[in-house]
């Protein structure tokens, strides 16, 4: 990160909200969008025109399924002076780049690779819940990524690490939801009439309990695959679930033994061909590897277990820790550009710059009803 982390913080009803944040990160948008409208063409295909029009079919997706967010969407395009065509084009930038298992795009979910932990209070050292994760992505768009900080009028607060002009990605609110997310590849994905990527993983915060947290996510129609790992804390013990969402089927997974993780292949008996047969990479071994850390690593975690297991570089430069590899094309290389560790007890949220080996202890943002 050769910047500090922008935090936009903004309130008021969804149409303030997007308003608020697309001109306060106006720069930071309409260079992610560029970044994108140049990797749609290298990587997809896609020209202006064909992203436009795929985004216009999302937006009439989002404004029938997700109004309340098609209207945050449309007032963030405003603020940032962009064609709102573009906005829901990068919130559905999974779709465009992976969406379609026809078009043959390198690396599959390798090239997107991300490895999400989840603790439960029964073995965490302070007796808190936590969700953590590395998130691995293409270099070029570590420097317009944002912290965004939406209090909206019913008074229900979210955190989110995000690329500009998106909705969420790793978060977190103030009812203790947190979320983290794992790019997945099947043979369904392109289905047309899906909710995007981004605006799918922005309603779980938007939930203000795991249960319709899980209702969100699951009930929405989808054109790519997506992991979920979600949990909640609560006065009798936190709860976490993991949910594989492929279109038009989900599957789910629970903690063994306190412990949930995740990579980029489908773990459920999903009836779908994982596409990550087609490209193989570190996913296979990263979540049995990680798993066997957290189990070693003792009875009750401390956050510095945890992070100790993100930072692993067994199989470098293609790690759990990931590097850039200088052997894969410049257009496919990936190294983990935050780490994020979120104790939902506390409702705070800690982004490290990474990879994490390196990134030190970064910032911890805590999230509150009122502040």
């Amino acid at each position: 990160m050769t910047t500090p982390l922008r935090v936009v913080d903004v309130s008021g009803t969804p149409e303030q909200l997007g308003e608020a944040y697309g001109a306060a990160a106006a720069d930071l948008i309409q260079a992610n969008v560029a970044t994108y409208l140049t990797r749609f063409a290298r990587s997809a295909g896609l020209d202006r025109q064909t992203v436009l029009a795929r985004g216009a079919a999302f937006r009439d997706t989002t404004r029938e399924l997700a109004p309340r967010l098609a209207r945050m969407l449309d007032a963030t395009a405003g603020g940032a002076g962009l064609a709102p065509e573009l906005i829901y084009a990068i919130n559905a930038r999974s779709e465009l780049l992976y969406g379609d298992p026809s078009c043959g795009s390198p690396g599959g979910a390798e090239a997107g690779e991300c490895t999400s932990v989840g603790v439960l209070d029964s073995r965490t050292a302070d007796g808190h819940t936590v969700l953590a994760q590395n998130w691995d992505w293409h270099p070029e768009h570590r420097d317009t990524n944002l912290l965004l900080v939406t209090r909206d009028e019913r008074g229900h607060v979210v955190a989110a690490l995000t690329e500009a002009g998106m909705l969420a990605k790793a978060g977190l609110n103030s009812a203790g939801v947190g979320v983290c997310v794992n790019l997945l590849g099947c043979d369904r994905d392109g289905r047309p009439g899906g909710l995007p990527y981004h605006v799918l993983l922005r309603s779980v915060l938007e939930a203000d309990s795991l249960s319709w947290a899980i209702r969100n996510a699951v009930r929405a129609p989808r054109s790519a695959s997506i992991n979920l790992l979600i949990g909640q804390p609560g006065p009798a013990g936190g709860e976490i679930i993991d949910l594989e969402l492929a279109p038009g089927d989900a599957g789910w997974l629970h903690p063994v033994d306190g412990l949930l993780v995740h990579a980029n292949h489908f773990e459920t008996s999903l009836p779908v061909y994982d596409t990550i047969k087609d490209w193989g990479g570190s996913s296979l071994f990263r979540s049995a590897r990680a798993r066997r850390l957290l189990a070693a690593a003792g009875d009750r975690l401390r956050r510095e277990d945890v992070l100790t297991v993100l930072r692993d570089h067994h199989s470098h430069p293609v790690s759990l820790c990931r590097h850039i590899d200088p052997r894969d094309a410049d257009a496919d290389r990936s190294e983990t550009i935050w780490t994020v560790f979120m104790d939902l007890d506390a409702r705070s949220i800690q982004l490290i710059p990474g990879p994490p080996c390196i990134g030190g202890e970064g910032t911890t943002f805590t999230v509150q009803a009122r502040l």
